[in-house]
Parts: C-alpha cells; sequence; structure tokens
C-alpha cells in the first residue's frame, strides 16, 4: 500500500513538474510580447530557441542512463561531474554561437542568459537522476513546479517593473541558482558518499556510452528549430517573433505523443524482450492511430479559430498565417509520430541509423530551409517544416518497418 501511495505521489508530482515546466517558454513568450513588443519577443523566440538547442549539450542524454545503471560502476558522483563539464561546455559553444553571429550587445546578452538559464536546468536533471533512484521522484517534480511557478511570477514582475527583457532574463537564471542551493542540492546530499572521488575512466565512459543518443537529439532539435535560424539570416525580428506564434500550438501534438506514449514504455520494453514484433506493431499503431485522430482535430480547430485565439494571446495581427498554421501542425502530426518510431527503435538499441536519419535529415533542411525561406519569407519556413520533418517520417516509417519484419535478430546496419 506504502509503495502505490509513492508510486501515486511520483507520477503527480513529475506530471505537474514536466507539464509546468513545458509551458514556461509559452508564458515567457506572452509576456514578452505583451510588455516589449514585437521585436524584443522575436529576439527571446530566437533566443529561447538556441539555448533549447544548446541545452541538448548540457544534458547530454538526460538522466535514463544515470537512472538505468543497475550495476552502480559509475556514481553518481562522476554523473554530477560529467554535468559540470557538458553544461559548461555549452555556455562556452553558446558565446562562441554569438561571436560568430555578431549579434549587438542586447541581443547577445538576452541570448546568454537564456543559455545559462538552461544550463542550470540541465545541471539539475543529474541530481534529480539521483532523486528518482531512491524512489524519490516527487521531488524533483516539486523542484521543476517551484522553478516554473517563482520563473514565471519573477519574470513577469521584473519585466513590468524594468520593462527590460535582459534583467528579466537575469531574474529566471537567479531563481533556478538559488533553487539549486535552496531545494536540490540538501535533499540530494543526503545520497551521495562523501567518501567516493571522482573517476576520469567513468566520465569518458558516460560520454562514449552515450554519443549517439545526444547527437540525435542535438539534430532533432536543430531540424525543428532550423526555420527560425533561416529567418533569423534573412528576415527581422517581428518576423520571427509571428512565426513564433503560430509555431507554438504545434509543439501541443509532440508533447501529446509523449503523454500516451509515456505509460506504455515499460510494455514495449517488455514486448521487445520477450521477441513480441507483431504485438509491439499493433500496439504501436493504436498509439499512433490516437496521435492522428488528436492532429486532425488540432488542425481542425486551428483553421477554426486558432489565428483569432493567437492574435488574443500575443495582441498581434496574423490573419495572413492561417495556412502556415495548418501546414505546421500536418509537419508535427508526421513528427509525433516518427518519435514514436524513435522510441520502438530506441528500444531495440538502434541509434546508429537514427544517427544516419537525422544527419542526413538536418544536412537537407540546412539547405532547404535557406533556400525557400530566402524566397517565399515565413510560407517558406512553414514548408521548411514539412519538408524536414516529412523527410524524417518518411526514414523513420521505413527504417521501423524493417525492424518490425527482420525482428530482434537483426544487427544494426547502415540503411537510411
Amino acid at each position: 500500500m506504502e509503495k502505490n501511495k509513492i508510486l501515486i505521489k511520483n507520477f503527480i508530482w513529475n506530471t505537474i513538474g514536466i507539464m509546468l515546466n513545458s509551458f514556461n517558454s509559452l508564458f515567457f513568450l506572452i509576456v514578452v510580447s505583451r510588455i516589449n513588443g514585437l521585436n524584443d519577443a522575436g529576439i527571446f523566440s530566437l533566443a529561447f530557441s538556441t539555448a533549447l538547442l544548446l541545452y541538448t549539450i548540457g544534458l547530454y542524454s538526460g538522466r535514463m542512463f544515470q537512472v538505468t545503471d543497475i550495476e552502480n560502476k559509475i556514481t553518481d558522483k562522476d554523473y554530477i561531474f560529467s554535468k559540470v563539464i557538458s553544461c559548461s561546455s555549452m555556455i562556452i559553444l553558446g558565446l562562441g554561437f554569438i561571436f560568430i553571429k555578431g549579434y549587438d550587445a542586447y541581443k547577445a546578452l538576452v541570448m546568454i542568459l537564456l543559455i545559462i538559464y538552461k544550463a542550470t536546468e540541465a545541471f539539475s536533471d543529474t541530481l534529480y537522476a539521483v532523486l528518482q533512484k531512491n524512489d524519490k521522484l516527487y521531488q524533483s517534480g516539486q523542484s521543476l513546479a517551484l522553478k516554473s511557478i517563482l520563473g514565471i511570477i519573477c519574470f513577469i514582475a521584473v519585466d513590468f517593473i524594468t520593462k527590460n527583457l535582459v534583467i528579466a532574463c537575469l531574474s529566471i537564471v537567479v531563481v533556478n541558482l538559488l533553487m539549486i542551493l535552496i531545494f536540490d542540492y540538501p535533499k540530494v546530499r543526503k545520497y551521495i558518499d562523501k567518501n567516493i572521488k571522482v573517476k576520469l575512466e567513468n566520465v569518458k565512459d558516460i560520454f562514449k556510452k552515450e554519443f549517439f543518443v545526444f547527437i540525435n537529439s542535438f539534430l532533432s532539435n536543430y531540424i525543428l528549430n532550423a526555420s527560425k535560424y533561416a529567418i533569423d539570416n534573412f528576415m527581422q525580428e517581428g518576423d520571427q517573433a509571428k512565426f513564433g506564434y503560430i509555431i507554438m500550438p504545434a509543439t501541443v501534438i509532440s508533447m501529446f505523443s509523449q503523454f500516451i506514449l509515456m505509460p506504455y514504455t515499460n510494455k514495449i520494453r517488455e514486448m521487445y524482450a520477450k521477441n513480441e514484433i507483431k504485438q509491439l506493431k499493433k500496439s504501436i499503431g493504436k498509439i499512433i492511430g490516437i496521435v492522428i485522430a488528436f492532429g486532425v482535430l488540432a488542425i481542425f480547430v486551428a483553421y477554426l479559430i486558432g489565428i483569432p485565439v493567437l492574435e488574443f494571446i500575443y495582441n498581434t495581427q496574423l490573419g495572413e498565417y492561417r495556412i502556415d498554421l495548418v501546414i505546421i501542425l500536418f509537419a508535427y502530426i508526421m513528427y509525433a509520430i516518427s518519435y514514436i518510431d524513435l522510441v520502438v527503435l530506441t528500444t531495440a538499441r538502434k541509434t546508429f541509423i537514427q544517427f544516419l536519419v537525422y544527419g542526413f535529415t538536418a544536412i537537407v533542411t540546412l539547405i532547404t530551409s535557406n533556400v525557400l525561406v530566402s524566397q517565399m519569407g515565413i510560407r517558406g519556413a512553414s514548408l521548411t517544416c514539412v519538408v524536414s520533418l516529412g523527410l524524417l517520417f518518411i526514414l523513420y516509417l521505413y527504417n521501423t518497418e524493417k525492424f518490425y519484419k527482420r525482428g530482434r535478430e537483426i544487427k544494426e546496419d547502415v540503411s537510411i
């Protein structure tokens, strides 16, 4: 009975924390749009997307590898030290990107502060892994929830008073740092053996074993945000903001697919372990069917009332982008299906083939985004989503079907 209570507590708080954290960027963008205006909203949208891209470096492959490390040959101290390296690298690379792009001081400050903000989140993730391993997942959920709520409150208050986006971004960095010192670390400290020293060989092993998971995550994030970088190259900050507004609803589809899939991940692993491939394919087909139905409904609703709702939320005229909103939502249905196939192939430990898929798609996306946006503006950015996520969908569908046909006995190959 006590175990069930803990499971329910873990699930509820973890869900609350993840949901609040996921919607933070939406709230931030609404605040910036209404208080600071369209130009600052464009700067914030690009800066936050860049921070999310670099966040994959700080996170590297996330806490799953740490949590599922049954042998415990690599200690939590080793994982924490690896996060210090990856988060530091994330900030350094961010500074390099800003220098190469030659942004003005204001835009550069907003971007580096948001990169540091996401770096603190990446570092917290390894602390959350320690809590999760000790059946205290609810505490990580509470931490995420508190950081999200306090971050939103501070951001709104500071931005409203100062009308300065740099100071507002600084406030959420301070909130995260204080939460790590006051909330996260004190709870984690009791589970870490002070007498154990960090082993550099273990740290190297972490980076080596998690490399393909990391690089796939990084390339995936780039593909999703390539249109924004093309807009940054060829268009104005206001255009960046408008594209950020119309792409925001699409993230709901990908989030929906993750929430639908989450309860089935253990079942997927069990079916794969028992080589029940036909049953696995059938179960995945049902999940994909639910996601498609939700996506079609989202497109229908978006076409009817999506633009008026977005105009009300962001206080900006968006009437000419109704078709772009529909195009992007359609693209994200394909991305959601690709994510489901990703889980199947990852369960089967087919990570190298995914690297080839993402690498090829990223190259096509880099070329396509710059050509289409330079020629067609925001419509080109929307079509880039269809081309890139459509290609991702096709390649994942092909490789997943190939896995279903051959089953567990097939070794990793180099097909795309």
